[in-house]
């Protein structure tokens, strides 16, 4: 099969890297000229992925007319906040993509302003593509390397091909499970990296395992409570996409939004922290999209949303967030 790759960020290089590795034919589209130079020189991704080998296999391109016009899917690896350009630039040079049937998102966020998730933004901009999300809890050096890691793809019910996707991706060391509750998969991506920065700020604040289980318990169940109102399935929060996204995102010294959130908790404002990534922080951006789309829908039952929204964008001190989660009414679980 043939993949489009679109963002040369880790993620981007390391799915391009196993998908090579399966004998697809696979087209690694960096946004910036240099950067495919960079690549094709390098055979390394040194800026997002030092130290792994990009093979000869993976071709490096750039302008999108050439390398749609081959592709049947199109992985679009790019921030949530960028998706939408990513979209633009695949309308605009499809033209003669007559092979190409899935535009599926790597992306793990909701759009600023408009609350969309990841595939709405895909079928706005292109309505007659079928859309997909690929989302789960994977670390891209680890995915890079062949290490063993489960994922979750999500399509509409109505998609057809989904299984043959499923399996043109899936290995001995990525296994690939479908689901068709695709807002489900969305918001889980979306939220474990609101819950992560949390995370981060309980390792930051040094107070012990026991909080930090507490912590991801009742993100848990406050992921379950918007996503229900929001349309998702309950289950599909239980899953790789939800649960496991979270603990992983939560646990993993290569997490941004689990560091982001320590260093908040070591004294870093939040403002100075983002100038500062030389990654996108998708927690950030995502955590005001969601405390706005909730309000929006009247979701008032979100404690640990609404107190990270108050320290990241109302300069909330951390200790009187912790005695407020603390002090709330007491009731059954």
């Amino acid at each position: 099969m043939n993949f489009a790759v679109i963002g040369a960020g880790a993620w981007g290089t390391a799915f391009a890297i196993h998908l090579s590795r399966l004998g697809h034919s696979v087209t690694l589209v960096p946004r910036r000229f240099e950067q495919a130079l960079a690549l094709s020189s390098a055979h390394e991704n040194t800026e997002h992925l030092p130290g792994i080998t990009i093979p000869p296999s993976v071709q490096i391109g750039h302008e999108l007319t050439p390398v749609l016009m081959e592709a049947e899917v199109a992985l679009l690896a790019c921030p949530a906040q960028a998706l939408r350009e990513t979209c633009r630039r695949i309308r605009e040079n499809r033209a003669l993509a007559t092979q190409l049937r899935f535009v599926i998102s790597l992306a793990k966020g909701l759009e600023t302003d408009t609350h969309l998730r990841p595939s709405e933004i895909i079928n706005a901009i292109i309505p007659d593509i079928r859309a997909g999300i690929l989302s789960g809890p994977t670390n891209a050096e680890e995915v890079a390397l062949g290490k063993i890691a489960a994922m979750v793809l999500a399509t509409s019910h109505t998609c057809d091909g989904t299984t043959e996707i499923q399996a043109a991706m899936s290995s001995s060391a990525l296994r690939i499970y479908t689901s068709d509750d695709i807002a489900g998969v969305e918001l889980g991506g979306a939220l474990k990296n609101v819950y992560a920065i949390a995370a981060g700020v309980c390792d930051g604040l040094r107070r012990g395992d026991n909080v930090k289980a507490a912590l991801l318990t009742r993100a848990l169940a406050e992921m379950v409570r918007i996503g229900q109102k929001l349309g998702a399935r309950p289950e599909t929060f239980y899953g790789l996409s939800g649960f496991g996204d979270l603990i992983a995102t939560s646990y993993g010294a290569w997490s941004r939004n689990r560091t982001f959130g320590q260093r908040l908790a070591e004294g870093r404002p939040p403002e100075t922290l983002i100038a500062e990534s030389h990654s996108v922080i998708e927690g950030y951006k995502t955590t005001q999209s969601l405390a706005e789309l909730c309000a929006g829908h009247g979701i008032t039952d979100i404690p640990l949303l609404n107190e990270i929204h108050a320290v990241l964008f109302r300069q909330k001190a951390l200790p009187k967030t912790i005695t407020d989660l603390m002090n709330r009414t007491l009731k059954r679980e």
